[in-house]
């Protein structure tokens, strides 16, 4: 890595594990200080800040629920009060539940928005002040293939990972002038551990991706390690398929 991100701070939201992890662990070597987001994974959180402080960049685990506002507050405050600084904001956080939608309660509808829309709403709301007030800075939510091709059983995650794309471009328009880049990965059917809550991955014969294998966390990570990069500021509004070709656009 060429340290082209040194001495700057990313918050990475739902930051323990699979894509988050692997972001966590690109951002750092690539110079980064990292915040590592979760709801109540404390033990996973500081696993992690081991493994990023062993790259030689700082980390900060803080405990917070992304759809609570004064948490999200409370959390950036404590950013700003270590490092003086947030560069970088990954709205990783999400629940990805399965419940045919007739049996869908109204419940289960708002606890997958609310993470996912909501979340990425609050934690941006917090951090933009600070980015446009130290000229710039990056962000990147995090969609799914299903927003395109859909699931049976996910109506919540599929209206909310379209509506994360709909959120993107309109930060991405909104702040261009203030030099805050917004953009969207669009991960498909990706290895790794995954949540209790989030149910299993069948790479079934007809479910095969073009490349002819399921991706890992780190074909994730490469592509938001590059729209951090100085050199990719001219980048923004876009959603990225990262898939293995079961989605091409």
């Amino acid at each position: 890595m060429s340290k082209q991100l040194e001495g700057q701070v990313a918050l990475l939201t739902g930051a323990v594990r699979r894509n988050g992890r692997a972001i966590a662990l690109a951002l750092a070597n690539e110079g980064a200080n990292i915040v590592i987001n979760a709801r109540n994974s404390k033990d996973e959180a500081e696993a992690l800040a081991k493994e990023v402080e062993a790259t030689g960049a700082k980390a900060l685990v803080h405990l917070a629920d992304v759809t609570d506002r004064v948490q999200v507050d409370g959390m950036v405050d404590n950013i700003i009060k270590t490092f003086g600084r947030i560069d970088i904001l990954l709205n990783n956080a999400a629940d990805r539940g399965k419940t045919d939608f007739l049996k869908m309660s109204f419940e289960e509808w708002r606890h997958i928005c609310d993470i996912i829309l909501d979340g990425a709403f609050h934690c941006s709301q917090a951090v933009i002040p600070h980015m446009i007030k130290q000229g710039g800075g990056r962000i990147i939510n995090m969609g799914g293939m299903t927003a395109r091709t859909s699931a049976s059983g996910r109506a919540h995650v599929v209206t909310a990972k379209s509506g994360i794309e709909g959120f993107t471009r309109a930060l991405a328009f909104e702040f261009a002038k203030q030099k805050i880049a917004v953009n969207c990965i669009s991960p498909g059917k990706i290895g790794g551990e995954r949540s209790k809550t989030s149910g299993e991955v069948a790479l079934t014969a007809d479910a095969v991706p073009p490349v002819g294998y399921m991706g890992e966390p780190e074909n994730v990570a490469v592509i938001a390690h590059a729209l951090c990069l100085p050199a990719a500021a001219y980048t923004t509004g876009q959603t990225i398929n990262v898939n293995g070709g079961m989605f091409m656009s």
